[in-house]
């Protein structure tokens, strides 16, 4: 089965996601990263850079759901 490798930046001071790119390789993903980080370095330590790997995009929802969902979709979920 494919992996599915997403690049995230994302604002946690504002919880919002600010960029998301999809790679077909971790070597990709990671050097995309590292651009990332390096762009973003003097942004202050509100904005987080990660690289998830997952069969799907869909499964990256449901199992890192704060970074694709406002603050308010998450607490309606919950209940």
């Amino acid at each position: 089965m494919a992996v599915y490798y997403t690049l995230l930046v994302y604002d946690r001071a504002q919880a919002e996601l600010l960029e998301e790119r999809a790679f077909d390789s971790k070597a990709e993903a990671l050097a995309a990263r590292f651009d990332a980080e390096a762009v973003h370095r003097t942004s202050g330590e509100n904005i987080e850079v990660v690289v998830l790997a997952a069969e799907s995009r869909a499964d990256l929802m449901r199992t890192h759901s704060r970074y694709f969902y406002s603050l308010r979709e998450l607490a309606s979920q919950v209940g």
